[in-house]
């Protein structure tokens, strides 16, 4: 599709459509990357505290694991900005825009490891193992609830409830097949 044909959702060119879904990426990954910060910062510090030594085995090891996925959530969600500035000016803005969206889909998925290991291993050490154990399995599905089965429930409400915009006709997710002048033509609108 030539960069100059416009989308009939939001009448801006795949472009301008790049640009804003780039925009709006970088603003989804700033609240992640608070978090993700906040939760690294808080395992570091674990680490210096008078009771660390006295963990065993399991809860050492849920925290080590526990740290490497933070980190690794937080490079995750920093990725896209250093992809970003590596291909500045390259016209690759749209690439940039989905290689950036699976990097952040992945880095919530490492995010959610994340914050269940840390809930694991605080209630581990307060509470017990078994307690431990059933507030990081809690944490676990309440964001795979929330962060999963909540947007495919809404996505699925929106469609139902949507109407059929004038002049075009629904063809799949995102695509319409416009009635005027580009008619046949699909375009691909988020």
């Amino acid at each position: 599709m030539p960069a100059r044909h416009l989308c009939t959702a939001r009448d801006e060119t795949p472009l301008q459509r790049a640009d804003r879904n780039f925009s709006e990426l970088l603003q989804e990954l700033r609240v992640t990357q608070t978090g993700v910060q906040i939760l690294f910062a808080f395992l570091l510090s674990l680490a210096f505290t008078p009771r660390f030594p006295s963990l065993d085995t399991v809860q050492r090891g849920t925290y080590v694991v526990t740290l490497l996925l933070a980190v690794l959530a937080a490079a995750l969600f920093t990725a896209p900005a250093a992809l970003h500035r590596a291909l500045f000016r390259q016209g690759a803005k749209p690439l940039v825009v989905r290689v950036s969206s699976r990097l952040a889909g992945v880095g919530m998925g490492v995010l959610v490891l994340a914050l269940g290991g840390a809930v694991l291993l605080v209630v581990d050490v307060t509470a017990g193992r078994a307690a431990g154990v059933g507030a990081g399995a809690g944490t676990l599905l309440m964001c795979g609830a929330l962060w999963g089965v909540l947007p495919r429930l809404v996505r699925r409400a929106g469609r139902s409830s949507r109407p059929v915009r004038r002049g075009s006709v629904r063809l799949s997710r995102g695509a319409v097949r416009t009635a005027g002048p580009d008619r046949g033509r699909r375009a691909r609108c988020r």
